[in-house]
C-alpha cells in the first residue's frame, strides 16, 4: 500500500472511532449525545437529524459520521446523507466512490436504488453527494428533494444528513426547515462565540429544532484524546 493510500485508510479509521473502537471513552461520548438527542424527541418521532457548524473544519462531518454509526449500532436502520455538495467528505470517510450520489437523484440522473451503498456498519447505508453541481442551494430547496426526503424517511428510521456550515452558505439553513431536528457543532478554542451565536441565530429563523450542540476537539484532562458532549 502506498504511503498516501495508507496515511488515507488511517485517517478514515480514526474518523470513524465510533466503529473501529467502540469501547474507547469518545465513543462513549458519542453514544451519550445519541441518548441526549432521543430524550429531545420522547414524544414526538425522530425520522430526520442533520448535522453542521458555523464554519469549516470544526468536525461536523466526523461527528455526523460518527453519530450515523451510534445509532445503527443501536439497531435502527439508518441513512447517512452526505448534503454537503460543494466541499463533499462522506465518501472519504467510508472509503466509498461518489461517481454518484445525492445530485445525479436530484437531476434524475441516477436512480435512489443505484446511488446508495452500503457499509462495513451493520444497519448504517451511505448516499454520497454526488457530482459537485453549480447550484446546490436550488437543488436542495427544491420540490424533489423534498419527495426525496420523504421517500427515505419511509425507507429508514432516521435520516441524517451531514451539512455544509451556516455562516458559509444557506444550504444548512434550508435543511434545517425540513428536518426534525439540527445538531450544532463548536470547536473548543477554535469556534468564536459570536460565529456559535450567529448560527444559532440563523438556524433559528429558518425554523430549525436545534436539539443541541456538540462541544468537539477539547482535550482531556489527562491528554490522551479529545471529548464530545451535547446539551440543549
Amino acid at each position: 500500500m502506498a504511503v498516501s493510500n495508507r496515511k488515507k485508510f488511517q485517517k478514515a479509521e480514526r474518523n470513524l472511532i465510533a466503529f473501529d473502537d467502540p469501547k474507547s471513552s469518545i465513543s462513549e461520548q458519542y453514544r451519550t449525545i445519541r441518548t441526549n438527542i432521543e430524550f429531545s424527541f420522547i414524544d414526538e418521532p425522530l425520522r430526520s437529524l442533520m448535522v453542521t457548524s458555523s464554519a469549516p473544519l470544526e468536525g461536523k462531518s466526523t461527528t455526523a459520521a460518527n453519530l450515523a454509526v451510534v445509532f445503527a449500532q443501536q439497531g435502527k436502520k439508518v441513512l447517512l446523507v452526505d448534503a454537503d455538495l460543494r466541499k463533499p467528505t462522506v465518501d472519504y470517510t467510508f472509503r466509498l466512490n461518489n461517481y454518484a450520489g445525492l445530485t445525479s437523484v436530484l437531476t434524475s440522473a441516477s436512480s435512489l436504488s443505484s446511488t446508495l451503498q452500503g457499509t462495513a456498519v451493520e444497519n448504517l447505508t451511505v448516499l454520497t453527494a454526488g457530482p459537485i453541481p453549480p447550484n446546490p442551494a436550488e437543488l436542495l430547496s427544491s420540490r424533489i428533494m423534498d419527495r426525496l426526503l420523504h421517500e427515505l424517511q419511509e425507507m429508514y428510521d432516521l435520516v441524517l444528513f451531514d451539512t455544509p456550515p451556516v455562516l458559509a452558505v444557506t444550504d444548512a439553513q434550508i435543511l434545517a426547515n425540513k428536518c426534525d431536528g439540527t445538531v450544532l457543532v463548536v470547536a473548543s478554542g477554535k469556534t468564536e462565540i459570536a460565529a456559535a451565536a450567529k448560527a444559532k441565530e440563523l438556524l433559528e429563523a429558518a425554523n430549525a429544532k436545534l436539539v443541541g450542540v456538540v462541544l468537539n476537539q477539547r482535550k482531556q484532562r489527562d491528554g490522551s484524546g479529545y471529548y464530545y458532549y451535547q446539551y440543549k
